[in-house]
């Protein structure tokens, strides 16, 4: 079972940053958004309390900040998300903002298991 969310409830991402994230599916094992970023605009500061397989369906550059505003990712800086493949597997996400820094729209659908096993907690692949 998923341990107890760590973070506050107002800062779930379908709470803290409705007008990005959208809800498409969910029962006690996985929960399903679409989110939205269009090209120039900024999230609201919000978390994802589970890992995720992301499904990319338009990608743009993008800079992800912490909960204070210090920068933790900027996309332009990883070489691999240049172009990224299809999917990707991203961690559970501490409260962060992230702000389309690109010329198109960022539209990834995330499936976010609730009930990862050990591998997945710690990002296997497999």
């Amino acid at each position: 079972m998923s341990s107890p969310d760590p973070w506050p409830a107002h800062l779930d991402a379908l709470v803290a940053a409705p007008a990005h994230h959208t809800l498409l599916f969910e029962n006690d094992a996985v929960r399903v958004l679409d989110t939205r970023i269009n090209a120039g605009d900024r999230t609201p500061v919000h978390t994802h309390r589970w890992p995720a397989t992301l499904y990319i369906l338009s990608w743009s550059s993008f800079v992800r900040r912490d909960a204070k505003g210090a920068v933790i990712l900027d996309s332009r800086t990883v070489p691999s998300l240049a172009n990224p493949p299809p999917a990707l597997w991203s961690q559970a996400l501490p409260p962060h903002s992230l702000e389309n820094v690109g010329a198109s729209d960022l539209h990834v659908i995330s499936v976010e298991v609730k009930h990862a096993s050990p591998a997945l907690a710690q990002g296997s692949n497999r």
